[in-house]
């Protein structure tokens, strides 16, 4: 079982790269769960709606909004994925939280990661696939889509939030693979798809 998530600010390619990989499973027959963050959950959903449109909300609040859905997410989806054998495929995950609220937010990071931790037990991605783009050019590929409480935050906090993935993703290099998402989407697949076999 290989438990894979995806990350990456706003307007990186996320959703191009992760429907990619699904169909590759699809096609070999791999059995797999694919959720997201927030969400994956009727609670999760709900919650994902109020952290997207609210921009009332303060940091610690949305913090804690972001792990009461996580801790759904775990109990009711990958847990039960795991004791059937599943692969899990996911759109963001605890790494979100520390570059978002932590970098983003400026809100203490060991307390995330505490939380984080509370949230998730001891589960955690085998690998953490980081679509690495600069904001100008993440944002600017959103001209014209629906636009949420984070895309419409300022320049300053997508920077921080990318210097968050980064340095997560340096910290850890064994689990994360770093790509420039401003690469072909084809050759993006391909280089995803040779990491991602070799977990399987």
């Amino acid at each position: 079982m290989a438990f894979i998530v995806f990350e990456g600010g706003d307007g990186s390619g996320k959703s191009t790269q992760i429907k990619r990989l699904r169909n590759r499973l699809a096609r070999r027959r791999y059995l797999y769960t694919f959720t997201r963050e927030p969400g994956g959950t009727p609670l999760g959903e709900n919650l994902r709606k109020i952290l997207k449109t609210r921009s009332d909300l303060s940091p610690l609040g949305e913090l804690l909004l972001f792990i009461a859905a996580r801790q759904q997410l775990i109990n009711q989806v990958i847990i039960p994925a795991i004791d059937s054998g599943k692969h899990i495929l996911s759109d963001r995950f605890t790494a979100s939280t520390v570059a978002y609220q932590g970098y983003g937010r400026g809100l203490d990071i060991p307390h995330i990661v505490s939380l984080n931790k509370l949230a998730t037990g001891d589960i955690e991605p085998d690998l953490t696939i980081l679509l690495d783009m600069p904001p100008e050019i993440a944002l600017s590929r959103m001209s014209g889509r629906k636009k949420d409480t984070f895309d419409n935050s300022e320049l300053s906090f997508h920077k921080r939030v990318r210097q968050g993935f980064l340095e997560q993703a340096q910290s850890d290099k064994l689990k994360w693979l770093v790509l420039d998402a401003n690469l072909p989407a084809n050759k993006l697949a391909i280089e995803i798809w040779n990491k991602v076999k070799t977990l399987l």
